[in-house]
């Protein structure tokens, strides 16, 4: 391997070590550690992971964070792209990583596929606790109820409801929940036999005991269990065969007056290709649903995660920028927070809401609501008391010109407007006006201390 190649393994196996640091030892070491770099493509790092549910959940939950980390490391990369796992690319040549990961890679598939693996063996993230779940009004329904089940299983009593079923959009807090419940039960019954895995996992488990005619022996792995959670299920929409079965498995847990949980992205009746039977199963006990989070839990879930960081430091207005920009979903929001924290760490740059809008400038962009130049336009003509008129005025007053500028300056940098568009929006102007109003005021920012909290504070109003 050439020293160019071993030069960008050594980036990357670093990039991989801050992502464990930032994500925590048990969640890269159950999706992250397989990730394999198989090549550059211009400024897109084309990664792999063994299946391709996998490469999904990881792009989903993890890709801004991967991005932000393999950036630091090599010099470039703007984006990263996961695909599922064959060992080598198209035309037979070897992946960039596999000499130093194609083991450990082999070793998650054969892990994964073995009948020896015991099925759902419990690997709870520490850090998904009761204790560390933030509530508010949207999600205080769903922890009342996974407490509730946790601690009637513990104490070998009756919560008054089976299955219990959590659903909402993905990034809110259901598997946190499902995690906290099997903890909290092991907690109190270590002798329990908690079985805990994803609704695709569920799946290819019982095609491969299918194929290996060890069906006998999955039903019992299953249903032997105290408490069986399985995490979104609308995954086997469609599979009848898997939803035959897994209709059977619900029947004899609940049956047996063992404990069943189960989560979705919706509730059971707009569960799409989900048998009817199946659906009235999952709403036979108590269906809690998970809503998106308001402003306040938002803040009160990003101080929480500050507080629990050792050593960071984020100014108040910061928590109060993102919170009020990352809308959504929690786990969008917790990436976002460890982004910025990361960059600051890896550029020693202070943090302040300039250069958490600089970090994660493509994330707002997708999250921006539809502010217009007219918005911009009116907020800056009533902090400066003028009339809205004035801005689109030939005058050239000096009380006149640097508030028309300042909106130009803002325009840019907060909707995606080009320069012409908004020359013409200022009175018929050209973009070359804009081109100069906009680099004034970057430069009069770092000089003028009352412009640069003007625009501050002007954005501030903008972004809420």
């Amino acid at each position: 391997m050439s020293s160019a190649k071993d030069g960008l393994l050594a980036e990357f196996a670093a990039a991989k070590q801050t992502l464990r640091h930032t994500l925590g030892a048990e969640t890269f070491a159950s999706w992250l550690e397989p990730l394999a770099l198989r090549r550059i493509d211009g400024d897109c790092a084309v990664l792999e992971l063994p299946s391709r549910f996998m490469a999904d959940w990881v792009k989903t939950h993890f890709g801004q964070s991967i991005a932000a980390a393999l950036s630091a490391r090599i010099a470039g990369i703007a984006s990263v792209r996961i695909e599922a796992g064959s060992t080598s690319p198209p035309g037979g040549q070897p992946s960039l990583a596999a000499d130093a990961e194609s083991g450990a890679r082999a070793g998650a598939i054969r892990n994964s596929a073995s009948s020896d693996d015991p099925i759902g063996l419990p690997a709870f993230e520490p850090r998904y606790s009761f204790d560390q779940f933030i509530t508010g009004k949207a999600n205080e329904l769903a922890f009342n109820a996974a407490q509730t089940l946790a601690n009637a299983v513990g104490q070998g009593q009756s919560a008054g409801f089976n299955p219990l079923f959590l659903h909402g959009p993905t990034g809110l807090g259901k598997t946190h929940l499902m995690h906290a419940i099997g903890q909290s039960v092991l907690a109190r019954l270590p002798q329990a036999r908690v079985v805990y895995l994803s609704a695709e996992r569920f799946m290819v488990e019982f095609l491969a005991a299918l194929r290996e005619r060890e069906t006998i022996r999955f039903k019992q792995r299953l249903r032997s269990a105290d408490l069986l959670m399985i995490d979104d299920v609308q995954f086997i929409a469609g599979k009848d065969s898997t939803q035959e079965e897994f209709f059977h498995t619900m029947n004899e847990i609940i049956g047996a007056g063992r404990w069943l949980v189960i989560s979705a992205d919706r509730s059971p009746q707009n569960l799409e290709g989900i048998e009817s039977r199946i659906q009235s199963r999952l709403a036979w006990g108590l269906v809690a649903d998970i809503n998106p989070a308001d402003y306040e839990l938002r803040l009160n879930i990003l101080k929480a995660k500050v507080a629990a960081i050792p050593g960071a430091s984020v100014p108040e207005d910061v928590i109060e920028f993102l919170a009020r920009r990352i809308i959504a979903n929690v786990r969008e929001l917790e990436g976002a927070l460890n982004r910025v924290l990361a960059y600051a760490n890896l550029t020693g740059r202070a943090v302040d809401v300039d250069f958490a809008r600089e970090v994660l400038a493509d994330l707002l962009r997708a999250h921006s609501k539809k502010l217009t130049i007219d918005d911009i336009q009116r907020r800056v003509a009533e902090h400066y008391r003028l009339k809205l008129h004035d801005l689109v005025s030939p005058r050239r007053a000096r009380e006149v010109a640097r508030p028309r500028q300042v909106a130009m300056y803002l325009a840019k940098q907060l909707t995606l407007r080009s320069l012409p568009e908004i020359g013409r929006r200022f009175g018929g102007r050209d973009h070359t006006t804009v081109m100069h109003a906009v680099k004034r005021i970057e430069e009069l920012r770092a000089q003028d201390h009352e412009l640069d909290r003007d625009i501050q504070h002007l954005r501030r109003i903008l972004d809420s």
